[in-house]
């Protein structure tokens, strides 16, 4: 996962990827469940779970390069497949593609495991 992206981005360009990422993630969840309402066909039922599992990765930050192109591509089907308004899923796709572009941001479960990691070597000779 780290050479998806050259650093996690903290201060304030990590505090707009986390915007990000809850926003997108709090919409997709909302979708993939109101999808399941009613009595749907199979693929647009597995097509609304998938997008509710995206949601909760991008909620979290975990594997967000793949959720974000993973929203993208649920949300191409949801525009082309639904009749209606097909502005919100061109922009849940585009901020899909974004975070998988952009990466997670310091605030997530991606930097935690994916990260530079910080060891320190202390020297033996200051310690004596």
């Amino acid at each position: 996962m780290r050479r998806l992206f050259s650093t996690f981005a903290s201060g304030r360009p990590g505090i707009g990827l986390l915007l990000i990422r809850l926003v997108a993630g709090i919409i997709l969840i909302g979708q993939g469940v109101t999808g399941l309402w009613g009595e749907p066909t199979f693929v647009p039922a597995a097509v609304d779970v998938l997008g509710a599992v995206t949601g909760i990765l991008l909620l979290t930050g975990l594997w967000t390069p793949i959720a974000g192109w993973l929203a993208a591509v649920i949300e191409v089907w949801h525009a082309v497949s639904q009749p209606g308004d097909p502005w919100i899923h061109i922009l849940l796709g585009t901020l899909g593609v974004a975070l998988a572009l952009l990466g997670p941001g310091v605030w997530s479960i991606d930097a935690r495991l994916f990260g530079w990691k910080r060891i320190v070597i202390r020297d033996r000779k200051s310690e004596q």
